[in-house]
Protein backbone atom coordinates (compact mmCIF):
# COMPACT_ATOMS: atom_id res chain seq x y z
CA UNK A 1 0.00 0.00 0.00
CA UNK A 2 0.67 3.38 -0.93
CA UNK A 3 -0.43 6.31 1.70
CA UNK A 4 -0.92 9.30 -0.54
CA UNK A 5 -0.17 13.14 0.86
CA UNK A 6 -2.17 15.19 2.33
CA UNK A 7 -1.73 17.47 -0.01
CA UNK A 8 -2.72 15.58 -2.62
CA UNK A 9 -5.59 14.33 -1.13
CA UNK A 10 -6.34 18.39 -0.86
CA UNK A 11 -6.13 18.32 -4.83
CA UNK A 12 -7.65 15.22 -5.38
CA UNK A 13 -10.92 15.46 -2.81
CA UNK A 14 -11.24 19.17 -2.66
CA UNK A 15 -15.06 19.10 -1.64
CA UNK A 16 -14.25 16.70 1.45
CA UNK A 17 -16.99 14.05 1.74
CA UNK A 18 -19.59 15.77 1.00
CA UNK A 19 -21.50 16.23 -2.56
CA UNK A 20 -18.49 18.29 -3.66
CA UNK A 21 -16.08 15.38 -3.57
CA UNK A 22 -14.12 14.35 -6.18
CA UNK A 23 -16.23 12.49 -8.56
CA UNK A 24 -13.64 11.58 -11.49
CA UNK A 25 -12.20 8.43 -12.08
CA UNK A 26 -10.17 6.71 -8.51
CA UNK A 27 -8.28 3.59 -10.82
CA UNK A 28 -5.96 3.19 -13.43
CA UNK A 29 -5.49 -0.57 -15.18
CA UNK A 30 -4.18 -2.13 -18.75
CA UNK A 31 -6.32 -4.53 -19.74
CA UNK A 32 -4.54 -7.56 -22.15
CA UNK A 33 -6.20 -9.72 -24.23
CA UNK A 34 -4.35 -12.17 -25.68
CA UNK A 35 -5.84 -14.61 -28.87
CA UNK A 36 -3.82 -18.45 -29.71
CA UNK A 37 -5.39 -19.99 -32.74
CA UNK A 38 -3.15 -22.65 -33.11
CA UNK A 39 0.82 -22.86 -31.89
CA UNK A 40 1.60 -20.61 -34.82
CA UNK A 41 -0.66 -17.80 -34.49
CA UNK A 42 -1.15 -15.29 -31.78
CA UNK A 43 -2.59 -11.61 -31.31
CA UNK A 44 -2.34 -9.70 -28.47
CA UNK A 45 -4.70 -6.27 -27.75
CA UNK A 46 -3.46 -4.11 -24.70
CA UNK A 47 -5.41 -0.75 -23.39
CA UNK A 48 -5.11 1.64 -20.35
CA UNK A 49 -8.05 2.74 -18.70
CA UNK A 50 -9.17 5.31 -16.08
CA UNK A 51 -12.25 3.58 -14.52
CA UNK A 52 -14.10 3.25 -17.82
CA UNK A 53 -12.29 5.84 -19.58
CA UNK A 54 -10.24 4.75 -22.01
CA UNK A 55 -6.90 6.75 -22.35
CA UNK A 56 -4.23 4.21 -23.92
CA UNK A 57 -4.63 2.06 -26.73
CA UNK A 58 -1.35 -0.54 -28.69
CA UNK A 59 -0.44 -0.41 -31.53
CA UNK A 60 0.52 -4.26 -32.16
CA UNK A 61 2.81 -3.95 -35.44
CA UNK A 62 4.74 -1.08 -33.87
CA UNK A 63 4.67 -2.60 -30.15
CA UNK A 64 4.38 1.68 -29.15
CA UNK A 65 1.31 3.21 -26.89
CA UNK A 66 -0.94 5.34 -28.22
CA UNK A 67 -2.09 8.30 -26.10
CA UNK A 68 -5.66 9.20 -26.64
CA UNK A 69 -5.42 12.14 -24.44
CA UNK A 70 -2.83 15.35 -24.15
CA UNK A 71 -2.61 14.32 -20.31
CA UNK A 72 -2.03 10.40 -20.92
CA UNK A 73 1.38 10.59 -19.93
CA UNK A 74 0.82 11.55 -16.54
CA UNK A 75 3.85 12.71 -15.32
CA UNK A 76 5.73 9.66 -16.40
CA UNK A 77 9.24 10.85 -18.37
CA UNK A 78 9.57 10.38 -22.00
CA UNK A 79 12.26 7.96 -21.57
CA UNK A 80 10.57 5.94 -18.73
CA UNK A 81 7.52 5.69 -21.29
CA UNK A 82 10.07 4.13 -23.98
CA UNK A 83 10.96 1.65 -21.09
CA UNK A 84 8.21 0.96 -20.66
CA UNK A 85 6.72 0.19 -23.57
CA UNK A 86 10.11 -2.14 -24.56
CA UNK A 87 9.40 -3.91 -21.04
CA UNK A 88 5.58 -4.60 -22.75
CA UNK A 89 6.67 -5.66 -25.70
CA UNK A 90 9.53 -8.31 -24.07
CA UNK A 91 6.12 -9.13 -21.90
CA UNK A 92 4.27 -10.21 -24.81
CA UNK A 93 6.91 -12.09 -26.08
CA UNK A 94 8.18 -14.22 -22.94
CA UNK A 95 3.75 -14.84 -22.52
CA UNK A 96 3.90 -16.26 -25.88
CA UNK A 97 6.77 -18.45 -25.29
CA UNK A 98 5.12 -19.43 -21.48
CA UNK A 99 1.94 -19.87 -22.92
CA UNK A 100 2.74 -22.50 -26.15
CA UNK A 101 5.09 -24.16 -23.46
CA UNK A 102 2.41 -24.37 -20.83
CA UNK A 103 -0.27 -25.53 -23.25
CA UNK A 104 1.83 -28.45 -24.85
CA UNK A 105 3.19 -29.44 -21.88
CA UNK A 106 -0.46 -29.58 -20.28
CA UNK A 107 -2.33 -30.40 -23.37
CA UNK A 108 -4.48 -27.62 -23.37
CA UNK A 109 -6.98 -27.46 -26.52
CA UNK A 110 -6.65 -24.51 -29.05
CA UNK A 111 -8.21 -21.91 -29.43
CA UNK A 112 -6.79 -20.09 -26.16
CA UNK A 113 -8.39 -17.04 -25.17
CA UNK A 114 -6.82 -15.26 -22.41
CA UNK A 115 -7.82 -12.03 -20.47
CA UNK A 116 -6.21 -10.46 -17.44
CA UNK A 117 -6.65 -6.94 -15.86
CA UNK A 118 -3.27 -5.45 -13.87
CA UNK A 119 -3.60 -2.10 -12.21
CA UNK A 120 -4.09 0.67 -9.02
CA UNK A 121 -6.41 1.93 -7.05
CA UNK A 122 -7.54 4.82 -4.34
CA UNK A 123 -9.13 3.44 -1.40
CA UNK A 124 -10.38 5.02 1.62
CA UNK A 125 -8.52 6.74 3.94
CA UNK A 126 -5.56 7.40 1.51
CA UNK A 127 -3.84 4.28 0.43
CA UNK A 128 -3.28 2.76 -2.84
CA UNK A 129 -3.97 -0.95 -3.35
CA UNK A 130 -2.99 -2.91 -6.82
CA UNK A 131 -4.12 -6.04 -8.22
CA UNK A 132 -3.66 -8.26 -10.91
CA UNK A 133 -6.36 -10.82 -11.75
CA UNK A 134 -5.92 -13.01 -15.29
CA UNK A 135 -8.90 -14.91 -16.97
CA UNK A 136 -8.66 -18.04 -19.39
CA UNK A 137 -11.28 -18.62 -21.27
CA UNK A 138 -13.71 -16.57 -19.70
CA UNK A 139 -13.18 -18.21 -16.76
CA UNK A 140 -10.95 -16.92 -13.39
CA UNK A 141 -7.62 -18.06 -13.64
CA UNK A 142 -5.43 -16.96 -11.24
CA UNK A 143 -4.11 -13.38 -9.46
CA UNK A 144 -1.78 -12.05 -7.09
CA UNK A 145 -2.20 -10.95 -3.54
CA UNK A 146 0.76 -8.80 -2.34
CA UNK A 147 3.57 -10.70 -4.09
CA UNK A 148 2.16 -14.14 -4.43
CA UNK A 149 0.27 -15.53 -7.12
CA UNK A 150 -3.13 -17.56 -6.25
CA UNK A 151 -4.76 -20.15 -8.64
CA UNK A 152 -8.14 -19.75 -9.27
CA UNK A 153 -10.65 -22.45 -7.99
CA UNK A 154 -12.41 -22.69 -11.28
CA UNK A 155 -8.93 -23.10 -12.68
CA UNK A 156 -8.31 -26.46 -11.15
CA UNK A 157 -4.97 -28.14 -11.75
CA UNK A 158 -3.77 -26.31 -14.65
CA UNK A 159 -3.68 -23.01 -12.68
CA UNK A 160 -2.36 -24.47 -10.24
CA UNK A 161 0.75 -25.73 -12.00
CA UNK A 162 0.62 -22.12 -13.88
CA UNK A 163 1.54 -20.50 -10.46
CA UNK A 164 4.07 -22.26 -9.60
CA UNK A 165 5.77 -21.83 -13.22
CA UNK A 166 5.16 -18.17 -12.93
CA UNK A 167 6.87 -18.14 -9.20
CA UNK A 168 10.03 -19.63 -9.98
CA UNK A 169 11.14 -17.17 -11.93
CA UNK A 170 12.30 -14.23 -9.86
CA UNK A 171 12.96 -11.74 -12.58
CA UNK A 172 9.73 -11.83 -13.38
CA UNK A 173 7.85 -11.61 -10.16
CA UNK A 174 10.43 -8.18 -8.91
CA UNK A 175 9.12 -6.59 -12.15
CA UNK A 176 5.69 -7.20 -11.66
CA UNK A 177 6.40 -6.14 -8.03
CA UNK A 178 7.63 -3.25 -9.48
CA UNK A 179 4.96 -2.17 -11.87
CA UNK A 180 2.13 -2.86 -9.44
CA UNK A 181 3.37 -1.35 -6.32
CA UNK A 182 5.45 1.55 -7.56
CA UNK A 183 5.02 2.78 -11.44
CA UNK A 184 1.32 2.38 -11.30
CA UNK A 185 0.30 4.23 -7.87
CA UNK A 186 3.18 7.33 -8.96
CA UNK A 187 1.03 6.88 -12.57
CA UNK A 188 -1.84 7.15 -11.41
CA UNK A 189 -1.05 10.21 -9.37
CA UNK A 190 0.25 12.06 -12.30
CA UNK A 191 -2.39 11.46 -14.62
CA UNK A 192 -5.35 12.26 -12.25
CA UNK A 193 -3.19 15.60 -11.49
CA UNK A 194 -2.28 16.51 -15.25
CA UNK A 195 -6.22 15.70 -16.36
CA UNK A 196 -7.28 17.14 -13.64
CA UNK A 197 -9.93 19.87 -15.55
CA UNK A 198 -11.23 17.39 -17.72
CA UNK A 199 -11.30 14.41 -15.02
CA UNK A 200 -13.10 17.10 -12.35
CA UNK A 201 -15.38 19.05 -15.18
CA UNK A 202 -18.87 18.67 -14.62
CA UNK A 203 -21.04 18.63 -17.92
CA UNK A 204 -25.38 19.24 -17.54
CA UNK A 205 -27.56 16.29 -18.93
CA UNK A 206 -30.39 16.69 -21.60
CA UNK A 207 -33.57 15.03 -21.41
CA UNK A 208 -36.52 14.37 -23.21
CA UNK A 209 -39.43 11.87 -23.63
CA UNK A 210 -40.83 9.59 -26.41
CA UNK A 211 -42.96 7.05 -26.39
CA UNK A 212 -41.42 3.11 -27.21
CA UNK A 213 -42.95 0.44 -28.83
CA UNK A 214 -46.15 -0.89 -27.19
CA UNK A 215 -45.15 -3.71 -24.99
CA UNK A 216 -49.09 -5.12 -25.68
CA UNK A 217 -52.34 -4.21 -26.60
CA UNK A 218 -53.57 -1.42 -24.28
CA UNK A 219 -50.25 -0.69 -22.40
CA UNK A 220 -47.83 2.02 -23.08
CA UNK A 221 -44.00 2.15 -23.46
CA UNK A 222 -43.12 5.89 -22.35
CA UNK A 223 -39.12 6.71 -22.47
CA UNK A 224 -37.04 9.22 -20.75
CA UNK A 225 -33.85 9.73 -22.69
CA UNK A 226 -30.75 11.57 -20.77
CA UNK A 227 -27.58 12.46 -22.47
CA UNK A 228 -24.47 14.19 -22.61
CA UNK A 229 -23.83 14.21 -18.82
CA UNK A 230 -20.07 13.63 -16.73
CA UNK A 231 -19.36 12.56 -14.19
CA UNK A 232 -20.94 8.97 -14.64
CA UNK A 233 -23.25 8.95 -11.65
CA UNK A 234 -26.94 9.92 -12.83
CA UNK A 235 -30.34 9.48 -11.03
CA UNK A 236 -33.19 8.91 -13.45
CA UNK A 237 -36.65 7.76 -12.29
CA UNK A 238 -40.55 7.80 -12.79
CA UNK A 239 -42.67 9.31 -10.84
CA UNK A 240 -45.79 10.10 -9.67
CA UNK A 241 -46.03 13.36 -8.26
CA UNK A 242 -43.36 12.81 -5.24
CA UNK A 243 -43.94 8.57 -5.18
CA UNK A 244 -40.85 6.67 -7.41
CA UNK A 245 -42.78 4.37 -9.71
CA UNK A 246 -41.23 0.33 -8.76
CA UNK A 247 -41.52 -0.20 -12.67
CA UNK A 248 -39.00 1.57 -14.14
CA UNK A 249 -36.43 0.24 -15.73
CA UNK A 250 -33.15 1.77 -16.61
CA UNK A 251 -30.89 0.84 -19.64
CA UNK A 252 -26.68 0.61 -19.52
CA UNK A 253 -24.97 3.45 -19.40
CA UNK A 254 -23.66 4.32 -22.93
CA UNK A 255 -20.85 6.46 -23.99
CA UNK A 256 -20.95 9.34 -26.56
CA UNK A 257 -18.39 10.41 -28.66
CA UNK A 258 -17.54 13.21 -26.38
CA UNK A 259 -16.99 11.16 -23.17
CA UNK A 260 -20.11 11.70 -21.84
CA UNK A 261 -22.65 9.66 -21.10
CA UNK A 262 -26.24 8.64 -22.43
CA UNK A 263 -29.03 6.68 -20.19
CA UNK A 264 -32.87 5.84 -20.69
CA UNK A 265 -35.22 4.76 -18.47
CA UNK A 266 -38.65 3.31 -19.33
CA UNK A 267 -41.75 2.42 -18.14
CA UNK A 268 -44.81 0.30 -19.14
CA UNK A 269 -47.95 1.22 -17.98
CA UNK A 270 -51.41 0.43 -18.40
CA UNK A 271 -53.40 3.32 -21.24
CA UNK A 272 -54.45 6.30 -19.24
CA UNK A 273 -52.29 5.67 -16.12
CA UNK A 274 -49.81 7.96 -18.07
CA UNK A 275 -51.83 10.96 -16.61
CA UNK A 276 -49.73 12.67 -13.73
CA UNK A 277 -46.39 10.66 -14.30
CA UNK A 278 -43.09 12.87 -14.95
CA UNK A 279 -39.52 11.91 -15.41
CA UNK A 280 -36.73 13.35 -13.10
CA UNK A 281 -33.12 13.29 -13.56
CA UNK A 282 -30.90 14.04 -10.70
CA UNK A 283 -26.63 14.65 -11.32
CA UNK A 284 -23.88 16.71 -9.43
CA UNK A 285 -23.68 19.05 -12.63
CA UNK A 286 -27.07 20.77 -11.96
CA UNK A 287 -26.34 21.75 -8.40
CA UNK A 288 -29.75 20.28 -6.91
CA UNK A 289 -32.05 21.84 -9.65
CA UNK A 290 -33.19 18.78 -10.84
CA UNK A 291 -34.57 18.35 -14.18
CA UNK A 292 -38.54 17.26 -14.55
CA UNK A 293 -40.49 16.12 -17.44
CA UNK A 294 -43.82 15.87 -17.12
CA UNK A 295 -45.28 13.36 -19.70
CA UNK A 296 -48.43 15.04 -22.06
CA UNK A 297 -47.41 18.45 -20.61
CA UNK A 298 -48.65 21.20 -23.05
CA UNK A 299 -46.47 23.81 -24.28
CA UNK A 300 -47.74 27.13 -22.46
CA UNK A 301 -47.98 30.64 -23.70
CA UNK A 302 -45.42 31.79 -22.49
CA UNK A 303 -42.84 29.08 -24.12
CA UNK A 304 -44.33 30.10 -27.55
CA UNK A 305 -43.84 33.85 -27.09
CA UNK A 306 -40.57 33.02 -25.57
CA UNK A 307 -39.64 30.57 -28.75
CA UNK A 308 -41.34 32.61 -31.57
CA UNK A 309 -42.73 35.96 -30.61
CA UNK A 310 -39.79 37.52 -28.89
CA UNK A 311 -36.89 36.71 -31.94
CA UNK A 312 -39.52 37.76 -34.44
CA UNK A 313 -39.86 41.38 -32.36
CA UNK A 314 -35.68 41.56 -32.44
CA UNK A 315 -35.41 40.67 -36.16
CA UNK A 316 -38.13 43.29 -36.79
CA UNK A 317 -36.62 45.56 -34.57
CA UNK A 318 -32.81 45.33 -36.05
CA UNK A 319 -34.27 45.96 -39.45
CA UNK A 320 -35.89 48.89 -38.31
CA UNK A 321 -32.79 50.07 -37.21
CA UNK A 322 -31.08 49.30 -40.32
CA UNK A 323 -33.58 50.86 -42.83
CA UNK A 324 -33.43 53.94 -40.56
CA UNK A 325 -29.54 54.45 -41.09
CA UNK A 326 -30.21 54.10 -44.92
CA UNK A 327 -32.44 56.84 -44.69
Amino acid sequence: MLLLPFQLLAVLFPGGDGEDAFQGPTSYHIIQISSFANSTWEHHQASGWLDDLQIHGWDSDSGTAIFLKPWSKGNISDEEIAELQKNLRAHLLRFTRYTLGYASQFQVKYPIEYQAIAGCELQPGGSIGSFLRGALGGLDFMSFKKDTCVPAPEGGSRAQQACKLIMNNHDDINNLKTLLFDTCPRYLLGVLEAGKAELQRQVKPEAWLSRGPSPESGRLLLVCHVSGFYPKPVWVKWMRGEQEQPGTQQSDLMPNADWTWYLRATLDVAAGEETGLSCQVKHSSLEGQDIILHWGQPISIGLIFLAVIVPSLILLLCLALWYMRRR
